[in-house]
């Protein structure tokens, strides 16, 4: 009679810890997230931050290539300027438009940055009609953000090059389109011009291309280099599974990470690499650069404090390149400015990835932008099956469904086994039972002679929970593809829900709704299971084997059948208890 009142109780605080937890840690961290992402779309939101802007320093330097701080940001302008409207600082300098599919936006002639994007295919929320996504935006704004392209003079030399308040002329008219690229020139009035060739395909990826003719009447060696530079501290969703901030594949270092609060700590950190790449990233969107692959890179992560606001900055340059009397040189640059769709990214996995940028420009691990975490040969086969079920069924809801079953089926063979060896494990219950009568004291003896028994029946101990922890890091991987990959983003499902990656709302009220559903199986039990034991071993004409309990397979019978889909709320997910739990309560339920 003590195992069922601990069982009751088992639920009851089970419900309690439900509801607890997704009072008061899920519902502030759902609150967290919407505030984040609010921040994020309000940029032109006001907030203290400085007016000023990112370049490298022309600033000559002892040595003979440019110092590490040469990409250090620029601290001219007063710190305590005043941030304006977005759209006012786009007006406020000559732009050329961007207008393809994917993303709109403008480039500035003051400085030849792309300083103004926003991805019209992605929206704030659900609605249609809400704004797009805005990923790139102004110096002098409330979260500046931008990536920026030029050349750095060797140490000591005193040559006039462009920079952030340079303003270049557009050749001809007309806009950036997959189409149709822009050029820009500029002159610097001593025997250099610049010309500047931008073009961008149909989805993220712009390339530049710049050109420098040398008619001084001496030799100059300049650095090609590019940035790309984010003003103020970005809010982040703050899970462990996921990586928010400054990201690179740089060479034979691998795959370098850090977090803003890991970068602040560091201040800088500079790597000298071949075949890399890097940027920042945040959980559906990405800004990355993408250097010629055999080009020797200088790169750079960086946190800067410019007034009260940190500046996160990430930087290369490349090889220097010694431009003779009548002699020209130009310099390759790519980036990557957009969401972190898997078809575009690509996914690197033998025989069933996706090419994308990774694939199509040769890339060094170009597919790790996405954070598919430790278990990569996990969660890319999982997302290539969820991906591949989508096509087919036009939902991801459903996709999921088919995936999850297909997993189970997998796992079918090893949960069989574990179905057996728990039934032989139940068979020789009453013989444990008495190895503790006949030993109560003993408990060596009691373990030797249970050994002993395993032994004659066959019976390991450990077979029952092995398919489940072979399923852990599955199922694991299951959830952070869900979480981390924008595919799911606003994909709805049916009925009430319209965004899959975002939280159930029915989810507390399934939890609440709990105790209502006990009170009902207690009641198809009775009564009698909640007396006293002594009372219950009085009671005359007493069946144990008759004697209906509150087990384990009425729990996940119930359970499973609470509102929102909440399967395995309690964490009982057994089949085979499941199954005899329907057959049990079949007739009970079709006329409830």
């Amino acid at each position: 009679m003590s195992d069922n009142r601990n069982t009751i109780l088992a639920v009851i605080l089970s419900g309690l810890v439900l509801i607890g937890w997704q009072y008061f840690y899920n519902m502030p961290q759902m609150e967290k997230q919407r505030a984040a992402q609010q921040a994020q779309s309000e940029l032109a939101k006001p907030a203290p931050q400085p007016g000023s802007t990112t370049s490298p320093a022309t600033t000559p330097q002892t040595g003979a290539t440019p110092a590490p701080s040469a990409n250090a940001p620029a601290t001219n302008q007063p710190a305590s300027a005043a941030p304006v409207d977005r759209n006012t600082a786009i007006a406020s300098t000559p732009r050329v438009k961007i207008d393809t599919p994917r993303v709109t936006g403008s480039i500035s002639l003051k400085g030849a940055r792309i300083d103004d994007l926003s991805l019209v295919q992605f929206r704030e929320t659900v609605d249609p009609s809400s704004p797009p996504i805005v990923l790139y935006s102004p110096s002098g704004t409330a979260n500046p953000y931008y990536a920026e392209f030029g050349w750095v003079p060797a140490a000591g030399s005193t040559v006039k090059l462009p920079d952030r308040d340079t303003l270049w002329q557009q050749e001809g008219t007309g806009s950036l389109t997959p189409s149709s690229p822009v050029a820009l020139k500029y002159d610097n009035g001593d025997g250099l011009s610049f010309r500047r060739t931008i073009s961008i395909d149909d989805r993220y990826l712009f390339t530049v291309k710049d050109d420098v003719t040398n008619i001084s009447n001496a030799p100059v060696t300049l650095y090609p280099f590019a940035l790309i530079s984010r003003h103020g501290t970005p809010p982040v969703a703050g899970y462990y599974i996921l990586h928010e901030g400054l990201i690179g594949y740089l060479g034979d270092q691998g795959l370098q990470e850090y977090g803003y609060k890991k970068i602040d700590d560091a201040k800088a950190v500079s790597f000298k690499v071949t075949n890399g790449w890097l940027g920042i990233t945040d959980k559906y969107w990405a800004s990355a650069l993408l250097p010629d692959t055999n080009a020797q890179l200088q790169a750079r992560f960086s946190s800067n404090l410019v007034g009260a606001i940190r500046t996160y900055q990430t930087d290369y340059l490349e090889d220097p390149q010694t431009i003779a009397i009548g002699g020209s040189a130009s310099a390759n640059a790519r980036l990557f400015a957009g969401a972190k769709e898997a078809s575009v990214v690509g996914i690197n996995f033998p025989f069933a990835g996706l090419g994308g940028y990774n694939k199509q420009l040769g890339l060094n691990h170009f597919d790790l932008l996405i954070d598919w975490g430790w278990f990569y040969f996990i969660t890319k086969p999982m997302f290539l099956a969820l991906d591949f079920f989508y096509r087919l069924v036009g939902n991801f809801g459903v996709s999921i469904l088919l995936v999850t079953v297909l997993v189970k089926l997998l796992f079918f063979p090893l949960a069989n086994k574990s179905y057996a060896s728990m039934a032989k494990m139940k068979s020789v219950q009453p013989q444990l039972a008495a190895l503790k009568e006949r030993y109560p004291d003993d408990k060596v003896k009691q373990q030797q002679e249970m050994m002993e028994i395993y032994k004659k029946e066959k019976i390991n101990p450990i077979a029952g929970c092995l398919p489940v922890a072979l399923q852990i890091p599955v199922f694991f991987s299951l959830y952070k593809v869900l979480f981390v990959t924008i595919e799911m983003r606003h994909a709805p499902f049916f009925g009430w829900i319209k965004d899959l990656s975002a939280p159930d709302p029915t989810n507390l009220r399934a939890a609440v709704r709990i105790l209502p559903r006990a009170r009902r199986v207690a009641d198809h039990h009775g009564h009698h299971d909640v007396v006293p034991d002594e009372a219950q071993s009085d009671a005359a004409g007493s069946d144990p084997e008759n004697d209906l309990r509150l087990d384990a397979a009425d729990l996940h019978l119930h359970a499973r059948r609470l509102p929102g889909g909440s399967g395995d709320l309690l964490g009982l997910e057994q089949p085979a208890f499941g199954a005899a739990a329907e057959l049990h309560h079949a007739p009970q339920w079709r006329e409830g």
